[in-house]
């Protein structure tokens, strides 16, 4: 194997030399790649139902794929690592194109089928992938220098440290013991509540609480202290502002003011929430959405004419291709892309028509375009993804509508044509980071853009199953289950279609975002903990005030890079236990299985105590990392 060598003014050399071949798409690697996509599928459907974000899987995925492969079957192949993880992303990409839409189904009462939420999380994924392959060329190899694709990059650098796979994968699972014990305990047994909130005396119906939930702790030290702020930024516009304020202007009031169901005289916080602040925080995220849309148009014009550059260059290149450099050949991507827009057209199970398939194809292709080089920047967790698909929402519904297609029908197809968008660009998305990764490792392309596509089928078969599951357990829209980005596409839907919407509180909302972004905040994230109960963000801030104390504390660059990356490992075991166990808590629940209606305790401070374990534990596991690195020296 050739050290990476990438100063600017030589040319790339991948750790795994272009004429080295080592076992890459294997059976054994597919095979692991196919459960780690079902599980983290799975458990980030179970996440984004939670509080409408999911965490990438690269990382823990390559993590455990080096545990497995290296130490139970002493395979040292870097390259059937890579296989493993980028099969993975498919899964979480996969639960985040479903969770953030079709649950508006679910809350229709219409009882999806099986086969129509697999027909568009696969259309959707397949699209996602054949759309990124001629955009690769650009994005990862000529862009080299100037995107660098965070995640990729990372899981790049923990491939390459294999011979740490041991010690990293027991964080993960570390994390993922203590994720699902405290989740067990707390909504399995019911030994302590899950919830713990405050009223603040004499300030009506401002509340204050927290979800004692492991995930979001994780959640938020893997996004950090910024984003995580300025989520809760928007929780305590939420609940220690607006909701106060109209408690205090609707006191006296007797008459019931729309869309509440009663007076306001009579609605608590959680009332008032549900009455008022869930369309203010739709418009908030709406007009969002619509901001960074616009604020990336320069991107997606570049996008656009540097990919048709790139694929003329391709086309007049005679020269044969290296096999780090060999992608999907084109003709089967257009013949693909093709054959996948007919088949929306015609098929009866979604019933979108060739007004929705070419939507599709549109939208798709110009937003997978942004997605992918977003991502480059930022990484695939912090992607506006739903905003690119509100977008896509508002247009295809006016345009359904002025065609003539309305009421429940249009309103289904509307969704239908955001959920196959908003799965591509997650797809898209994250299999942007994995081509980063195998550009840095040696991968082959064409042989990740194929097992991408075997990581969509394998997600993609059950995550409706995995939505029925959760629903039948907890109710999508409940306190339980929020599935915020859902709820947020079927009142966007409802309100062009049926006229019906509070267009006062969502123009609120708007107005709130637009002030926002006007201060320099990230006025998506502030619109998001807008839009979730306050006690979805506590959690989280507490997770990024334990990075932000892990990194004032540590002046040494390396030495904080190794603290990060150990809290990130321990944070994603943490997710993916709790989210876990959700999901097995749900299939008991729908068995029949008896399970406590109410906590054994009440005692508020027996749940903080059990937060508050974690919470050292996290920190604990992040700053203990020099002593694992001074031992490994030895």
């Amino acid at each position: 194997m050739k050290k990476e060598s990438d100063p600017r003014n030589t040319e790339f050399v991948p750790y795994v030399s272009p004429d080295k071949s080592l076992p890459e798409l294997t059976l054994l690697a597919c095979g692991l790649g196919i459960l780690l996509a079902i599980v983290f599928g799975a458990a980030n459907a179970y996440l984004g139902l939670k509080i409408g974000m999911t965490v990438s899987a690269s990382i823990p995925a390559a993590v455990i794929s080096m545990g497995i492969l290296r130490g139970l079957f002493r395979r040292n192949s870097i390259l059937e690592n890579n296989i493993v993880q980028t099969m993975t992303t498919a899964g979480e990409a996969i639960g985040a194109g479903a969770v953030f839409t079709l649950p508006a189904l679910f809350l229709w009462d219409l009882s999806p089928s099986q086969a129509m939420i697999v027909f568009i999380v696969l259309t959707g994924g397949f699209l996602g992938v054949f759309m990124m392959v001629p955009l690769r060329r650009l994005l990862i190899v000529n862009e080299h220098h100037t995107l660098p694709y965070p995640e990729g990059t990372a899981c790049a650098e923990v491939l390459k440290t294999g011979d740490t796979g041991g010690r990293n994968a027991r964080l993960v699972a570390g994390g993922f013991l203590a994720g699902g014990l405290v989740k067990a305990l707390g909504d399995g047994f019911k030994l302590f509540k899950t919830e713990v909130e405050t009223q603040i005396a004499n300030f009506k119906n401002a509340v204050i609480g927290i979800d004692i939930y492991p995930a979001l702790l994780g959640v938020g030290y893997i996004i950090g202290p910024r984003i995580a702020g300025q989520m809760l930024a928007g929780g305590l516009l939420g609940w220690l502002v607006l909701i106060p304020m109209i408690s205090f202007f609707g006191a006296g009031s007797k008459e019931t003011i729309f869309p509440a169901e009663a007076p306001i005289a009579e609605l608590d916080a959680w009332g008032i929430w549900q009455g008022y602040i869930t369309y203010i925080g739709a418009g908030a995220v709406a007009m969002a959405g619509l901001i960074t849309m616009v604020k990336t148009l320069p991107t997606l014009i570049r996008s656009i004419r540097d990919t048709a550059r790139s694929a003329r260059e391709y086309r007049l290149s005679g020269q044969a291709l290296a096999r780090t450099d060999q992608d999907i050949p084109l003709k089967w991507v257009g013949l693909g892309t093709l054959v996948v827009v007919i088949v929306l057209a015609f098929a009866p199970v979604t019933n979108v028509g060739i007004l929705g398939a070419l939507s599709i194809a549109v939208f798709g292709f110009l937003f997978v375009a942004v997605a992918s080089r977003i991502v480059g920047i930022v990484g695939s967790s912090s992607s506006p993804v739903s905003g690119m698909t509100i977008a896509t929402i508002l247009i295809v519904t006016f345009l359904f509508k002025i065609s003539g297609m309305s009421g429940v029908e249009g309103m289904v197809a509307a969704l239908t044509v955001g959920a196959v968008v908003c799965t591509a660009l997650a797809v898209a998305g994250d299999i942007s980071q994995d081509l980063k990764t195998g550009y840095l490792v040696g991968g082959t392309p064409w042989k990740q853009q194929l097992a991408m596509m075997i990581g969509v089928v394998a997600s993609g078969l059950v995550i409706g199953a995995v939505l029925v599951i959760l629903d039948q357990a907890y109710e999508m829209g409940s306190k339980e289950l929020l599935a915020p980005k859902a709820v947020l596409m079927k009142t966007i839907i409802e309100g062009m279609m049926q006229g019906s919407m509070a267009w006062d509180l969502i123009f609120l909302g708007a107005a709130i975002a637009v002030v926002i972004e006007f201060l320099g905040l990230n006025s998506l994230v502030v619109a998001v903990g807008v839009y979730l109960p306050v006690h979805v963000s506590t959690p989280i801030i507490i997770g990024g005030a334990v990075r932000w104390l892990i990194d004032f504390f540590t002046k040494d660059e390396g030495l904080r890079r190794l603290r990060k990356d150990a809290g990130v490992l321990f944070a994603s075991g943490l997710i993916a236990g709790e989210s876990l166990i959700g999901v097995v808590i749900a299939i008991l629940i729908v068995a029949g299985v008896p399970i406590p209606e109410s906590p054994a305790s009440e005692k508020g401070w027996i749940s903080c105590a059990m937060f508050l374990a974690v919470t050292l534990l996290l920190w604990y596991i992040a700053r203990r990392a020099s002593s694992d690195k001074a031992s490994s020296r030895s």
